[in-house]
């Protein structure tokens, strides 16, 4: 039987907020299907990624800092889009790159993630947020 619901994540600036355990939650004794996330917003994304190492983490935001940096640096001079300051427009920029949804699938209520597997939200504003993710499993 399909279900529906909405996973509501607080951020507090730029990162990334694993909710697995919350997924795991949502999933258990649903049986076997697919189960499909979506951001609902235009500056953050989702990523299956690796949770046991922050380094990991650190690396990749770091990454996303260098390719994508605020709008303020020298580099960055060629943005218009400035409305919301200056950590607007690349968010918008990473969250072209990043996906936005993610399909997993699911087996005796349990989604099929590898051993250092976990689900993020990867916030890319400065200020903190509250980031809903729609979820649907059928």
């Amino acid at each position: 039987m399909a279900a529906q619901g909405i996973f509501t994540i607080a951020t507090s600036g730029q990162g990334f907020y694993e909710f697995t355990p919350e997924v795991l939650r949502w999933t258990a004794g649903r049986g076997d299907g697919l189960l499909t996330l979506f951001v609902r917003h235009t500056s953050c994304s989702l990523l299956v990624q690796e949770n046991a190492d922050p380094s990991v983490r650190h690396d990749l935001a770091g990454f996303l800092r260098r390719l994508a940096p605020p709008a303020d640096a020298a580099a960055m001079a060629w943005l218009t889009h400035r409305l919301e300051g200056p950590d607007d427009m690349p968010a918008h920029i990473r969250a072209m790159l990043l996906p936005v949804s993610l399909s997993i699938p699911v087996a005796g209520g349990r989604p099929l993630l590898g051993t250092w597997q976990g689900i993020f939200l990867v916030e890319h504003r400065d200020r903190p947020h509250r980031r809903e993710v729609a979820a649907h499993f059928a």
